[in-house]
């Protein structure tokens, strides 16, 4: 499986920022500071919580906020994956990706290309470019010529670009097949083991999330590629049971694309963000007391939920002011839909006693309703 894709010039990135934009998130995170790129893992937790201008604002500007937690004095903790985690998943998709790839396109060929000739010698493009946009650049490219050529192509690590919040961010899934017929598939490599075809649903989920942003990427360039499809299921490849040995599970992820559609384009945009705030905010780092810092943080709007805990470096420092502002969010989402027009929990028990709200409100009548049956639960019996 050697052969590879003929060369040629790369096309223009598809989307870039104005450069006062540029300017502007540089100044915000430092002239002197590098961007730190987004990833799917956090634009699906920047999906998940679309209202957040903070988290919206820092991720489209580069900014490093488990440094900046560390900062104002709310550092994450054991935030993120550990060591031997990234270790070991580095080695088992080495194994898979072994050989050229061919026990991975075998797999891909198993599970989802039933009725096409079975791979066998593969494209596998030659991917290196300078730059992020150089390399999604090449990866379209790459795409298109393997579609036309109508063969299996293997991108190992492709780069694909995609808007958010009219800032450019870079993914770059674990792999991408090209089928005979046109078709593109997302491969996602973990390291979990799926025992007895089944795995832990919680991170089958997270990995289904983290997939739904790779094939809306996949779609902006297959929309601009003759016969080019992409596939709506992604394979999930883990190691089998208590083995090192890889096996895959076809992975629906429509509903997940479809929540992440359109949850980013329900995003503020990051200039219009960047315009509300005062002309002299900066998040960098050097040379800016922790003060200041947690003042420019203040200065964002944030939108706080326990989903935050596992998703945002500052997660800490945001539950904090949430707790302090006695806002409801901080209790979960679900409660925060059901109290309506109540925004804090000093207005819920305002309410709960009479001393506030509009009795024709029934969240206030549901309220009170709830305390009278307290009450009447926890009066001893004469």
């Amino acid at each position: 499986m050697s052969a590879s894709l003929g060369s040629g010039p790369p096309p223009a990135p598809e989307q870039k920022p104005t450069t006062a934009l540029r300017r502007r998130l540089a100044e915000l995170r430092g002239p002197a500071v590098p961007a730190r790129p987004l990833d799917a893992r956090a634009l699906a937790a920047l999906a998940a919580n679309p209202g957040c201008r903070r988290r919206a604002l820092l991720d489209g500007a580069g900014v490093d906020k488990g440094a900046l937690a560390e900062a104002i004095g709310s550092p994450s903790a054991a935030f993120g994956q550990s060591q031997f985690a990234f270790m070991r998943g580095n080695a088992f998709e080495a194994k898979v990706k072994g050989d050229g790839g061919t026990e991975l396109l075998r797999l891909v060929h198993e599970r989802m290309a039933a009725g096409a000739e079975p791979p066998g010698d593969a494209l596998t493009p030659d991917l290196a470019a300078a730059g992020p946009e150089g390399r999604a650049a090449r990866t379209a490219l790459a795409l298109r010529e393997a579609t036309a050529a109508g063969a299996w192509a293997l991108l190992d690590h492709p780069m694909l670009a995609l808007e958010v919040a009219g800032s450019p961010a870079y993914l770059e899934p674990d792999a991408v097949v090209v089928h005979p017929d046109g078709r593109w598939t997302v491969v996602e490599i973990k390291s979990f083991p799926m025992i007895d075809a089944a795995a832990d649903p919680s991170k089958v989920g997270a990995a289904a999330r983290q997939s739904a942003v790779y094939v809306l990427a996949l779609e902006r360039v297959a929309e601009r590629t003759a016969g080019a499809s992409v596939d709506h299921s992604v394979l999930l490849v883990c190691p089998k049971d208590f083995s090192n040995l890889p096996t895959a599970s076809v992975v629906d992820v429509r509903k997940q694309l479809s929540v992440t559609r359109r949850q980013l384009t329900r995003l503020a945009r990051i200039e219009d963000i960047a315009d509300e705030l005062p002309p002299d905010t900066t998040f960098d780092l050097d040379g800016q007391s922790g003060a200041s810092l947690a003042e420019a943080v203040e200065a964002v709007p944030a939108v706080y939920a326990p989903e935050c805990l596992a998703a945002c470096e500052l997660a800490f420092h945001c539950r904090g002011r949430a707790r302090d502002e006695g806002a409801v969010g901080a209790l979960g989402r679900s409660l925060r839909g059901e109290l309506g027009s109540l925004a804090t929990v000093g207005e819920v028990l305002a309410a709960a006693r009479g001393e506030a709200g509009d009795p024709a409100d029934p969240t206030v009548a549901a309220v009170r309703r709830a305390a009278a049956l307290r009450a009447q639960a926890v009066t001893p019996c004469r």
